[in-house]
């Protein structure tokens, strides 16, 4: 069993306005986000079915050229290798469920996130 407590000070800072924590399972990866103001997930695809739930804030889901405001409770699936982003339109939380696992994580392969 494994513990992700979102209280705890260890978050990776991936940009000036983007924080992760994230656990990996054998066929899912959980992933917290926190998304400050203004932050933006530019374009990217992935093999990975991902499902988005927001906690907090209001976020805009750009995928497959549709776009979804977001606010908490609001759940958003995205199929896999479908294009799409996300911005920030208020501080935000939101908790990400990958599968399989991000193994592209694991390498070190998410560039599009650190930018």
């Amino acid at each position: 069993m494994a513990l992700l407590k979102y209280e705890e000070s260890n978050w990776e800072r991936l940009g000036n306005l983007i924080y992760r924590k994230h656990m990996h399972g054998l066929r899912v990866t959980v992933a917290q986000f926190k998304l400050l103001k203004g932050s933006v997930v530019k374009p990217h695809s992935h093999t990975h079915e991902q499902v988005s739930i927001v906690v907090k804030g209001r976020l805009r889901f750009t995928v497959d050229n549709e776009v979804y405001i977001a606010e908490p409770g609001d759940v958003v699936h995205i199929p896999p290798n479908t294009i799409h982003s996300v911005e920030a339109l208020e501080d935000s939380l939101v908790i990400d469920v990958y599968s399989p696992i991000r193994d592209d994580w694991l390498r070190g392969e998410d560039r599009y996130l650190r930018e």
